[in-house]
């Protein structure tokens, strides 16, 4: 097995994780099969009861594990699916270190950091890479290992405006520890260190300064760890003699330093790492020369060359609790994206507060609430994603009354299927105190109740997760059709709450119809409106398993009804689901036909002839220190992959 860990100084925010997922996309088109393992030093033993506020987007995997989106990075990028124990947390190492205590299995030794904690990392680390996550048998050949936090941050000092480097966060020290232990115990050749650091450019001077690099690499090396490559993130590629120089005093060969400068969309990423030739060398460093061939990324190449050139828009209202930060809707921000190429519309989000939608706003906020509602009738469809707690449930209801009563595309998403089921109760059934019992326990219409199995005492993991089955009821629905006519889906959920059993009856004879439920039958899954162009519900979380080149069905239904081309989706059921099918353009292409990493054909051919490609660009369009963002603000779903 060999090992890449990916760690990052300076400053936080410099997109490791988007790196970590490009270098796996990198060694996977050299023929290379790739796994993932990121490393959070928070105390939490999962990412289930933290704030998107704090922390973004809660991922779900197939296990029902909760974990850091980067975890849907590497999903995404590398088409894997990965487990719980792919994400290791100082909570997750502590709670077994100490279950081995209480057990007896230190019997007679006190129990300490070093070597009982940096022990049972490394054994974690080598346990978990050894498990499948591509579906083929035997182990991966690449471990890329992400590890959280920052070494060498800048710490900027009353009495010193130059700055200070900080060795690291405190909680990562054992981490550090262990895994300086684990490159001397693999040995030579199968471990690889990737530093991302930053080098700035100083408006005044407009110079690439080295300074902070040249710290956080003396930090790492002061701490045990020495990195094999170094990549830079820069708003510019690197001059050859900033190269030189970085060279000589972090004692880093020159071909092993890599510019990772801002591009025009995240999927130019892993072909910016080719064209440096960083496949050559890792393959020279962790010595795959006999196994590692050329990377082939058509595919991708083409996606990225395509986006480019897109700019028919289609706008989508995301009517949210947390539109104050991306990141806490990252999954369904990608599953849109990925929809809107297929589609080759320019995406373009639109961020609606619901509680902007409220009439207690209008009366202390007038202009948030005229700016929402007219953001929210300007889209061309309408999303109400998932989320917990009664902030801003008055404003979605609001907002899935107006898609329902004027035809806009409509997708609910969990939380957002319970809210449709309930605004139905209200405006069609009369059902005026209709509401959730997570919202009022004592209204006399529960619509969505709390599951029987649940558990109102201990918050953390205690939800329906992970991927379960739903089973069509309904052969005919937009929803099967979507999926491409199968009997069933699986797809992960994550939530404690659920449709009211006791009221389905009354809610089809009103005219709803439950398209999808579990194998009990007694649990709703899909809702849909037939008198509606595209209004559809679902208990799941569809968002996590779409893939760039396999947009989840879902999506691709909201997005081409939204444009137009819902018709056409649903008179080609057997291609939906698998992104089979062609979307006719002027050229012939479709960017959605799927093929394996080297294998060429006409269509690829046609469309790198049809889609040259654009200098990348340099203009950001916000802070270069938050991932590789970049173009106006039409991009605004393209952060993260």
């Amino acid at each position: 097995m060999k090992y890449v860990l990916v760690t990052g100084g300076v400053v936080s925010g410099l997109g490791k994780g988007v790196t970590a997922s490009s270098i796996g996309v990198l060694l996977k088109a050299c023929g290379l099969r790739v796994t993932a393992i990121k490393i959070d030093p928070y105390l939490n033993t999962d990412a289930g009861t933290m704030s998107p506020f704090e922390h973004g987007e809660v991922f779900v995997l197939d296990d029902g594990g909760e974990v850091d989106l980067d975890l849907g990075n590497y999903e995404r990028f590398l088409d894997i699916k990965l487990t719980r124990d792919n994400n290791i947390t100082t909570g997750k190492i502590y709670q077994y270190v100490i279950n081995k205590e209480r057990k007896g299995d230190y019997l007679g030794k006190t129990v300490q950091v070093v070597p009982h904690i940096t022990n049972a990392i490394q054994e974690w680390i080598e346990r978990v890479a050894k498990k499948s996550v591509d579906g083929n048998e035997g182990p991966a050949d690449v471990c890329i290992i992400e590890l959280g936090g920052t070494i060498g941050a800048t710490i900027f000092s009353r009495h010193n405006d130059s700055g200070i480097l900080d060795a690291g966060d405190i909680e990562s020290m054992p981490f550090i520890e262990a895994l300086g232990q684990f490159s001397y115990r693999v040995g030579p050749g199968n471990f690889c260190l990737v530093h991302v650091s930053l080098v700035p450019v100083l408006d005044a001077v407009g110079e690439q300064k080295t300074k902070p690099t040249q710290h956080s690499v003396r930090s790492l090396r002061g701490l045990g760890l020495m990195p094999n490559i170094l990549a830079c993130r820069s708003t510019k590629p690197l001059d050859e003699n900033i190269k030189e120089k970085l060279s000589q005093f972090c004692h880093i060969p020159v071909a092993n330093i890599i510019t990772l400068n801002d591009v025009t969309n995240i999927w130019n990423i892993p072909l910016l790492l080719r064209e440096q030739k960083a496949h050559e060398a890792f393959i020279k460093l962790l010595k795959l020369q006999g196994i590692a061939k050329e990377p082939m990324l058509e595919e991708w190449t083409i996606r990225a060359r395509i986006y480019d050139t897109l700019h028919d828009p289609v706008r989508i209202a995301m009517v949210g609790k947390y539109t104050g930060l991306s990141d806490s809707y990252i999954s369904v921000l990608k599953a849109l994206s990925h929809a809107s190429i297929a589609c080759q519309k320019k995406l373009v989000v639109d961020w609606v507060p619901s509680s902007d939608l409220e009439d207690s706003t209008k009366a202390e906020a007038p202009d948030l609430y005229r700016a929402a509602w007219r953001r929210l009738r300007g889209a061309d469809g309408i999303l109400v994603p998932g989320g917990f707690g009664d902030r801003g449930v008055e404003g979605k209801i609001l907002a899935v009354k107006y898609a329902r009563e004027n035809n806009v595309p409509f997708l609910g998403i969990c939380l957002g299927m319970q809210i449709a089921i309930i605004e139905f109760a209200r405006s069609v059934m009369n059902f005026e105190d209709a509401n959730s019992t997570e919202f009022d326990p004592d209204t006399t219409n529960p619509c969505v109740v709390f599951m029987p199995e649940g558990c109102k005492t201990h918050l953390g993991g205690t939800m329906r997760l992970g991927s379960r089955r739903t089973y069509f009821e309904v052969a005919d629905s937009k929803a099967a059709k979507l999926y491409g006519n199968v009997s069933f889906v699986d797809e992960r959920h994550r939530h404690r709450y659920e449709v009211n059993p006791d009221m389905i009856t009354e809610f089809e004879k009103a005219g709803l119809a439950f398209v999808g439920k579990d194998e009990t039958k007694k649990r709703m899954e899909i809702v849909e409106l037939h008198t509606h162009p595209y209004f559809i519900g679902v208990q799941f979380h569809p968002e996590f398993k779409s893939r760039p080149g396999k947009p989840s069905a879902l999506f691709l239904g909201l997005v081409g009804a939204a444009c137009g081309q819902l018709e056409l989706l649903l008179q080609n059921p057997s291609h939906c689901g698998t992104l089979t099918r062609r979307i006719t353009t002027s050229n012939g292409f479709s960017p959605t036909q799927s093929h394996q990493n080297g294998n060429s054909n006409k269509d690829l051919q046609q469309a790198m002839a049809t889609h040259p490609r654009k200098p990348t660009s340099t203009g950001i369009r916000r802070s270069p220190l938050q991932g590789f963002h970049t173009g106006t603000s039409a991009m605004e779903c393209m952060s993260d992959e």
